[in-house]
């Protein structure tokens, strides 16, 4: 089972942090500090399997981010190393040539994109092109809702003015007045 993802730049700041097990703020924040820490101090040849407490650090350098996965001794190794090709696939596709800067910008997106792939802990895709399908299918359908939305709300308005004139029309007709 996969316990956490994590994206950090070359200065260990966070840009994506996904947790799937519950724990606290603080040990989200040293399990950040230390796999920063240990991974950044690593040489570019060396392994990227490395065995952290109860977890397996897995991960992959691309450019300025490193894309991290702490997981149990369920899954394996290299499976996870290729997903985290398969989802940097899917956000340079989604992103055109991503970098640190779309995932700060871009966070609503990129969480979409991580909840297509991962689900409780657990695999729930691998192909890049399903996973930005289902996204452009989802975008559609919120288009599509926002003008049904838009039509709706203006029908609204049209039914209220009707009322508040014919309202107005009543008033000065039962006082005499000119409002």
């Amino acid at each position: 089972m996969i316990k956490a993802l994590l994206v950090f730049n070359t200065r260990g700041q966070a840009r994506i942090l996904r947790f799937f097990d519950s724990c606290t703020t603080e040990l989200q924040q040293k399990l950040l500090r230390e796999t920063y820490q240990i991974i950044s101090k690593r040489d570019v040849g060396a392994c990227n399997f490395i065995e952290y407490n109860d977890y397996k650090l897995i991960y992959r350098h691309y450019a300025t981010l490193y894309f991290v996965f702490a997981i149990d001794s369920s899954e394996s190794e290299y499976d996870m190393y290729e997903v985290i090709h398969m989802f940097v696939q899917c956000l340079d596709q989604s992103f055109e040539n991503v970098c640190e800067l779309d995932l700060i910008f871009h966070s609503d997106k990129v969480n979409q994109i991580v909840n297509e792939f991962f689900m409780g802990g657990f695999i729930v895709e691998r192909t890049p092109d399903i996973v930005l399908n289902d996204i452009r299918t989802q975008v559609r359908l919120e288009r599509q809702d926002s003008g049904v939305l838009t039509h709706v709300g203006s029908k609204i308005k049209s039914a209220v003015d009707t009322k508040t004139e014919k309202f107005k029309m009543d008033v000065e007709k039962k006082y005499d007045i000119k409002l």
